[in-house]
């Protein structure tokens, strides 16, 4: 964590996703609405087409991953990514299904978070490729805090064998 003045900024990484609509325009729509109201932005991954987890009957999805310098609590962060979803037009109606946008925290720093509503790390990353992929681009060797193993480590060890394709 660094300070500056009195504010005090913690690395966190998120994972954006969208399979409908215009999925580029939403994720880089996403992106600005993050860089506006959550953090600066201090590494991004490359966007990556991937099939849908969880559910397969549907679209496509387009993933990345940031690494956002932010001095907002977990809890404040959490707020203000459910609103900008709600901004882009997010309608939470099942379970992996289709959605305009999907913003995920993945890492708070080092801190692990077991509230209600707020998992961080997020309990699936470590099984999800689509997750992994960007994160590993980005910070291959950050180390997942419960599991005690970095990034690629845990890339390795994954069963996900879905598709996760790096776009020009």
């Amino acid at each position: 964590m660094q300070s500056f003045g009195q504010k005090k900024y913690i690395n966190a990484f998120l994972s954006i996703g969208s399979n409908m609509g215009d999925r580029a325009s939403n994720v880089k729509d996403a992106i600005k609405l993050i860089e506006k109201n959550i953090g600066k932005i201090a590494k991004q991954s490359h966007v990556y087409e991937t099939q849908p987890w969880g559910e397969p009957n549907q679209d496509p999805f387009l993933n990345l991953v940031i690494m956002i310098n932010t001095s907002l609590e977990p809890r404040d962060m959490l707020e203000k990514i459910s609103r900008i979803e709600r901004e882009l037009g997010r309608e939470r109606k099942e379970k992996w299904g289709p959605r305009i946008i999907d913003i995920d925290i993945l890492f708070y720093g080092k801190r692990v978070i077991r509230d209600k509503g707020l998992e961080i790390p997020h309990p699936e990353l470590h099984k999800r490729g689509f997750v992994l992929v960007p994160m590993m681009e980005i910070a291959p060797e950050f180390e997942h805090p419960i599991l005690m193993k970095p990034i690629d480590e845990l890339y390795m060890e994954c069963d996900d064998n879905n598709d996760v394709v790096m776009l020009g």
